[in-house]
């Protein structure tokens, strides 16, 4: 019994344990039930207030799209508005052009119909007038047939025979009277031809000096130009035989040299020398020695331009660079190259108006001075030397004729040679192509340097300050330091005695030793 209700008692314990357990199992599902509702009300109610915040972002940008479109679409339509009308304003003055047109064009058309039918009614009015002086003309000529007793025909013969006659009479009396007026006018008519010539020709004038300005970029260059003590533009002065001024003149280095060929030569090495940077004695050698090759090869490009430009062929290569180096030779402060060009184009022109050989006298023309540049002095003229070059470098007798004969020195035998002599007279003689006194002052200076030259052991001799001055470089080997000043001296007696000349010259004679060894 005891077992029995202790059964009963578990069996009772279970039983109410499953009851309390059942029953504490349906409150927490309530409670969680309970919890879960409330947890979807709340997502409920945050998923609601989040799409109405979703949906009123998506009207705001609906709205703002279709407030842009429209704006867009606004602005097209005034744009095309605008077209509309630029298109439509274009079309009304296209039609009020074209109704003016029209108007003209009716207006020329009628004033053309007026006049057709004006000049129609002349035209009838001139044919019954012809037709009335035709029927006047027969009746006029059988009257005069019936009065003279000859018929047109017979009275035409005699009329014809009777002209012949008279005009064979007044032709021989024209030929007379025209070759009487030929042989007054034949001066006039020469002059016409020179005169036509000369207008033909348009030639620049300038007058060289002797001086050149050599711009530079700052006042700092010219202290590197002298150097220390000078020695930089001593050695290019004695190197080129230019004198070199630096003074106040602000960027700008004088070049003074009466020869064209050595200041152009200086002026090149000055170039070249600021440029590099280097500048010393040395240097300035070795540039002015390669400017000097520079030079020469330049007078030869010269005259092969200028003979091409003349349309000249087949001339030889010397005759080309005696050409070229006339353009650093002046005559009478012509330049010569500029006067031969001119020159030459004179004698073709002059030579075509006369039926002449054009080429041949455009060569006589060129090669006319050409004893102008000699490489030594010489005592012969200088057309004379110039005939000697001419025929030594194998040109026409005709040519050396006209370059021999072009100042009287010899005969002419050739009709091209007055017109050399012509022409040379016309480029020469126009007021300011030429100065006689600048070219006698060349040729002073020139005196000065050739009478330096006449003695034993100068190098080189340079006359610069205007000629108030002349340089002489001797070689230390031939000359003494007690020889130089005798020198000296001896040079400026034989200056005294034998040259005209205003104020004084000094004379600077200039020995320098150099000691000189290579290391191998």
């Amino acid at each position: 019994m005891g077992t029995i209700l202790i059964i009963i008692a578990l069996i009772a314990g279970i039983a109410g344990g499953f009851g309390v357990a059942k029953f504490l199992e349906k409150s927490n599902i309530s409670n969680m039930v309970k919890n879960a509702k409330k947890e979807a009300a709340s997502i409920l109610k945050d998923a609601n207030l989040e799409g109405e915040n979703i949906k009123k972002d998506k009207l705001l940008q609906a709205k703002e799209k279709f407030l842009e479109l429209k704006s867009e679409h606004e602005q097209e339509i005034l744009n095309k508005d605008k077209r509309i009308a630029e298109v439509e304003k274009r079309t009304r003055d296209k039609e009020s052009q074209v109704s003016s047109e029209l108007a003209k064009a009716k207006k020329v058309n009628d004033d053309y119909e007026a006049k057709t039918t004006e000049y129609n009614s002349k035209i009838e009015l001139l044919d019954k007038k012809q037709q009335e002086l035709e029927k006047l003309h027969k009746s006029q000529v059988q009257q005069l047939e019936v009065i003279s007793g000859l018929s047109a025909e017979d009275a035409r013969e005699q009329l014809v025979e009777s002209l012949k006659a008279e005009a064979k009479t007044k032709a021989m009396s024209h030929i007379q009277d025209t070759i009487e007026e030929a042989k007054l006018t034949a001066q006039q008519e020469a002059k016409k031809v020179i005169i036509n010539t000369i207008q033909r020709v348009g030639t620049e004038e300038a007058v060289e000096n002797c001086v050149s300005v050599f711009n530079i970029e700052s006042d700092d260059v010219k202290g590197r130009i002298i150097g220390r003590e000078g020695r930089n533009i001593r050695a290019l002065e004695a190197a080129t035989g230019v004198e070199i001024i630096v003074d106040d003149t602000p960027e700008a280095i004088i070049l003074s040299c009466f020869d064209p060929v050595r200041r152009e030569i200086a002026r090149l090495s000055l170039h070249k020398l600021v440029t590099d940077g280097r500048i010393h004695p040395a240097r300035i050698e070795e540039v002015v020695a390669k400017t000097t090759k520079q030079i020469d090869d330049e007078i030869i490009e010269v005259g092969k331009r200028t003979v091409i430009d003349l349309g000249i062929h087949g001339l030889h290569p010397e005759l080309i660079k005696v050409v070229g180096r006339m353009k650093y030779r002046s005559s009478y402060g012509q330049n010569l190259l500029q006067h031969s060009r001119e020159v030459s184009k004179l004698c073709g022109i002059m030579a075509a108006e006369l039926g002449l050989n054009v080429k041949l006298a455009k060569r006589a023309g060129l090669l006319h001075d050409i004893g102008k540049v000699p490489d030594a002095e010489s005592d012969l003229p200088h057309a004379l030397l110039g005939m000697q070059w001419a025929e030594k470098f194998g040109e026409k007798e005709e040519v050396c004729n006209a370059i021999g004969a072009h100042h009287d020195e010899i005969e002419m035998k050739y009709l091209i040679s007055p017109i050399i002599q012509v022409c040379d007279a016309i480029s020469g003689a126009r007021p300011g192509a030429r100065r006689q006194v600048l070219d006698s002052y060349i040729q002073r200076l020139k005196d000065l340097e050739n009478i330096a030259f006449g003695f034993n052991g100068v190098k080189n001799a340079y006359a610069i300050q205007a000629g108030r001055e002349l340089r002489v470089i001797v070689e230390s080997e031939k000359v003494s330091d007690e020889n130089a000043a005798s020198l000296s001296f001896e040079i400026s007696q034989k200056i005294q005695t034998e040259m005209t000349y205003p104020g004084q010259v000094k004379i600077t004679v200039i020995r320098e030793t150099r000691a000189v060894n290579i290391a191998k």
